[in-house]
């Protein structure tokens, strides 16, 4: 399954940055620029995880994560800001956002950040091994790709099931073999 990342920023190419990579991770990305189609996009396209600006035109970062908070809506925020006082950050907190990244940040940390809220969200299933949009079904032997059912034959499934077990890991021939 896909995970779905809204982005709102108002920095164009800072927004287009933060897309570009989340999408290389294998997200599907959302982006608003302003602080009303932030809130409209979080409340109608239930994303899984929300990077959100304190800035912003029409409504401010932490004013958006208090009216979610307000409706019950618990999707992970990160709140991504250039205040960078503890009394912003115990502000931005307050109001409902679950992390906190300071600008300039470096892109590792928040692709890590954003992994870590989404794998506290997700309820584990022993026998799926997933990687991005790709999910594998041990017990079931199936392979899915977004909605996308892949066939694969034994040996197919046998070697992705081992690749996707080590993530993000260089491999040798003997090791897969």
């Amino acid at each position: 399954m896909t995970h779905h990342i809204l982005v709102v920023e108002d920095e164009t190419k800072l927004a287009q940055f933060i897309e570009l990579e989340l999408k290389y991770e294998g997200y599907e990305v959302s982006v608003a620029s302003d602080g009303l189609a932030g809130l409209g996009a979080a409340r109608e396209s239930n994303p899984d995880l929300v990077i959100l600006d304190w800035m912003l035109p029409g409504i401010s970062g932490p004013e958006i994560c208090r009216r979610l908070r307000s409706t019950g809506n618990q999707v992970p925020i990160i709140l991504l800001t250039a205040k960078d006082e503890v009394s912003d950050r115990v502000s931005g907190l307050d109001a409902g956002a679950d992390d906190y990244v300071v600008k300039p940040f470096s892109v590792e940390e928040l692709l890590a950040r954003v992994r870590a809220h989404l794998r506290r969200n997700q309820t584990e299933d022993p026998n799926i091994l997933q990687f991005a949009d790709l999910s594998l079904n041990h017990s079931t032997r199936e392979v899915y790709r977004g909605q996308r059912l892949i066939e694969l034959t034994v040996k197919e499934f046998d070697l992705l099931e081992y690749l996707l077990a080590h993530p993000r890991q260089v491999l040798t021939r003997e090791q897969i073999l």
